[in-house]
Formats: C-alpha cells, structure tokens, sequence
C-alpha cells in the first residue's frame, strides 16, 4: 500500500510484483495512514488481515504462527507478537520500557487486564480476523491512535486478544515515526480515547469514577472524565498533604475510605508499573474485583 510517496518506492513495489504473483500494489494520492489501511482492507478477500510497515522487519514464520494461534481459538479476534526494537543504539530509555511492557502480557486475560493502560497488541504485528474487523467498522480516525482504537472495538464486542511470546518483528525505531510528530498519538489524545471506551464499557450505569492517585495520571484522566460529563467522586491518595484536600471539586480520601466507596469504577491510575502492581493487591485485598470494580489505567 503505497500513500502517495514521492521517491522510488513505486518502481521498488512494481519490481517486487513482477517478481512475485502474491504481491499486488495499491497506490493512492497522500491520504494518511488510515484511508490507506481502509483502501487495502477493502481489496482484500481472504479470510485473515494482516499488516506490517514497510521499514520493518518480519520473521519468516510469523503468519504461519499468527495463523495457527487464531485457528485454535475461535473466540480470538485479532493476536500480536513480541517485538525488538532497532536498531539499538536508537532506542532510548522510554521504548525500551515500552517493549518490555508490551512483551509481558500474553493470555487474553493478561492482555485484557492491561487494555486501558496502553494498546497491548503492537500494530504491525496485527493478525485479524476480516469478519471481526468489518463487523467492528474498519480502521477509523476519531482523533486518536487508529490501531488502539480498532482494538478497544473488538474488544467491546465480545472479541478477544492473544500474543504469540517469540519475537517475530523487529521495529525500526527513528525520529521521525509517525506516533512522535502528529497529535492523535499524544498523551491527551490516549487518554480522550481510553474515557470514550470506558464510558461505553467498564462505566456503564456507574455512578462516576474513583481515580486511585491524585498526581499527574490522575488529574489527567479527572479532567477528561468532566469534560464528557462523569463525576469524579473520590480521589484516593497516601500523601498525607494531600488527604483531605480537595481535587477539580472532589474529595482526597485515605485508602481504607477509598476501598469503602462503592457506586464508582475505581480507576488504578499511577504512572510506574511498580506502582500499578502494588495498586492492584491493594484493591484485590480490599476485595474490589478487576475489570469488574476497578481497572488499571495510565
């Protein structure tokens, strides 16, 4: 799928397809990254979606892999791989956290537990099922990340994620990547997305959030829940300083008043992974239910 490039990718893609009857070009004026997903999307006739970028590097048996994990669990509707960024010295100290984060989850109900914190799936390890996809609506551009968005839609209709453990991708990394320069993949604009698809979800018939945390991640997430209407009831902090103070009109609560509050979604909502898994025994001792009581967002 070509999007209106202005070098020599057009004659390297038609020398690929004279060489090879499987690979069929698509070329479009400059559109974008989610009118070029749809205009492939809309071509495609088999029963299986999957998708790379041009400038990264695909193990051999990675569709075969995909393929067989999908075949086995009728429930799946789409399943990722590891990946390795590179080239290394490129990669700086948040990527390589980045990675390791999205090369732990695993089981559907890892992935599941981890959906509100970052997409779990890494989108050019993206195996689907077309039918999954169509009925979901396709790639679409609300204003955010077009791959998280896709997959917070599958998932809201009943469809499940997986991982493959190895490593099949490697990722190139460089300055100019698309999630580093254009707004829909910037912080505010993950946690407008994340809101939107908890309010349709987790928040459903609840009456607001718990926002477990009053520093950055927190208030984030509080200013995007009232800017679409939903109360804040409580934040739940262990600073003393701040315990009993209040947050954007919503009290600062101790942990024990915290885990007494019910009518809410407890949102877990602290920036270091540490944190969040001491968060979440805290809020299983306390005997709040994951995905049912409360989720882990950041």
């Amino acid at each position: 799928m070509d999007d209106g490039s202005t070098d020599g990718t057009p004659e390297v893609l038609s020398e690929w397809a004279g060489r090879d009857r499987r690979v069929r070009v698509l070329r479009q004026e400059a559109a974008g990254i989610v009118a070029a997903l749809e205009l492939a999307r809309s071509v495609a006739a088999g029963t299986w979606l999957a998708r790379m970028d041009a400038d990264d590097v695909c193990a051999p048996t990675r569709f075969q892999r995909q393929h067989a994990l999908m075949e086995a669990d009728p429930v799946l509707a789409a399943c990722g791989t590891g990946v390795r960024y590179f080239p290394r010295s490129e990669v700086r100290d948040g990527a390589r956290r980045y990675e390791a984060w999205l090369n732990q989850p695993l089981t559907p109900e890892e992935l599941e537990r981890e959906l509100f914190v970052e997409c779990p799936l890494p989108h050019p390890t993206f195996f689907l099922r077309a039918d999954a996809v169509e009925a979901a609506g396709g790639y679409r551009d609300p204003g955010w990340a077009e791959d998280y968005d896709l997959i917070l839609r599958l998932w809201e209709a009943g469809g499940r994620l997986a991982r493959l453990p190895e490593v099949l991708l490697r990722w190139r990394e460089r300055d100019g990547r698309l999630h580093r320069r254009h707004p829909a993949y910037g912080p505010d604009a993950f946690v407008r997305c994340k809101v939107h698809y908890l309010r349709r979800t987790l928040l459903r018939g609840r009456k607001g959030a718990v926002i477990w945390g009053a520093g950055p991640v927190g208030k984030a997430f509080a200013r995007a829940l009232l800017a679409v209407g939903t109360p804040v009831l409580a934040f739940v902090d262990v600073d003393p300083r701040k315990i009993g103070q209040q947050v954007y009109g919503a009290p600062v609560v101790d942990t024990e008043t915290g885990l007494a509050t019910r009518g809410g979604l407890h949102l877990a909502a602290v920036g270091q992974a540490g944190a969040r898994s001491r968060l979440r025994e805290v809020l299983r001792a306390g005997g709040l239910r994951e995905l049912q009581h409360f989720v882990t967002v950041a």
